[in-house]
C-alpha cells in the first residue's frame, strides 16, 4: 500500500495526526527533500528515500514493493497543489498497486496565517486564484498571469519567486495597479518564517533587499488592505437557521 501524506506547510506538527499515524507505521519513507521538514522524519523508523535525487521511474521503483510494504510518499503542503502526484497514482493503477491520498495544509494556507489576514473578504474578494508564473514548464495560454488578474481578485503565486520582476509587469499588464497590496511570505510556519509586505511594483525589489530567491509565496490583493466589509453571518439583523435576526 502506498500512502500519498501531505506533510503541512511546514512546521512539523502541522501534519495531520492521520498523516504523523501513517509515517509512524511506515516501513518506507519517499520524501520531497527539498521541500518537506526533515524534522518529520522522527516520526518514522523506516527506511528513507530523499526523492529530490530521483526521477519518476526510480520513485516508482521504489514504489513497487508496495505489495508487501508500508510505503509513505510524503509531498510538501498538501499533494494536490503542484505534488505531481497524478503520473505516480496513474503508475500505480498500472502496476495494480493500491493506494491513498492523506491530506495536507497547503503552504497557501500557512501563509494566511503568517500575515494574520482572510483571504475572502466581503466587497473585497471572495475569490482566490492559485497559480504560477511560466517558467520552464508552461502553463496553458488563457491561464497566463496577465488574464488571471484581470479578476482583480485574491492571487497566491506559487513556484515563481525567481521571477519577480516579471511578475509585476504582469499583474499591472492584467489590470492591477502599482500599489495594490502585496506580500511575499518565506517559509510559512517554518521556524525561519519570514513576512514582507509589499505592492505589486516593489515585490522585486522588497525581495533582492531581503535576500529571497526561493522557497516563498506571493500573495496580492485588497484583502491586504484595510478596508471590508462585515459579513452578514454574524450581522444582529440577519436571520439564519440557527439564529433569528433582530429589527
Amino acid at each position: 500500500m502506498v500512502h500519498f501524506v501531505g506533510a503541512g506547510s511546514g512546521a512539523a506538527d502541522l501534519i495531520t495526526l492521520r498523516g504523523k499515524k501513517l509515517l509512524e507505521e511506515a516501513d518506507i519513507v519517499i520524501y520531497a527533500g527539498s521541500l518537506v521538514n526533515p524534522e518529520l522524519l522522527k516520526y518514522t523508523n523506516g527506511k528513507i528515500y530523499n526523492s529530490a535525487e530521483m526521477n519518476l521511474d526510480e520513485v516508482i521503483d521504489v514504489m513497487k514493493q508496495g505489495d508487501t510494504k508500508n510505503i509513505v510518499r510524503l509531498h510538501t503542503g498538501d499533494p494536490c497543489v503542484y505534488g505531481a502526484i497524478r503520473e505516480q497514482m496513474d503508475r500505480l493503477n498500472l502496476l495494480g498497486i493500491e493506494y491513498d491520498v492523506c491530506p495536507g495544509v497547503s503552504s497557501f494556507c500557512g501563509a494566511a496565517a503568517a500575515l494574520k489576514a482572510e483571504y475572502t473578504l466581503p466587497d473585497v474578494s471572495q475569490t482566490v486564484i492559485i497559480t504560477r508564473m511560466e517558467g520552464r514548464t508552461p502553463v496553458p495560454e488563457k491561464e497566463k498571469i496577465r488574464f488571471l488578474a484581470a479578476h482583480s481578485a485574491t492571487m497566491v503565486i506559487f513556484l515563481s519567486t525567481g521571477m519577480l520582476k516579471e511578475l509585476s509587469a504582469e499583474l499591472i499588464a492584467g489590470g492591477y495597479s502599482a500599489d495594490t497590496p502585496a506580500a511575499i511570505v518565506y517559509k510559512a510556519t517554518w521556524h525561519d518564517e519570514k513576512v514582507m509586505r509589499c505592492t505589486v511594483g516593489t515585490l522585486n525589489e522588497t525581495a533582492e533587499k531581503n535576500g529571497i530567491k526561493k522557497t516563498a509565496l506571493i500573495t496580492v490583493g485588497d484583502f491586504l488592505g484595510d478596508y471590508y466589509s462585515l459579513s452578514k453571518l454574524y450581522d444582529k439583523t440577519f436571520t439564519t437557521e440557527f439564529r433569528r435576526g433582530t429589527e
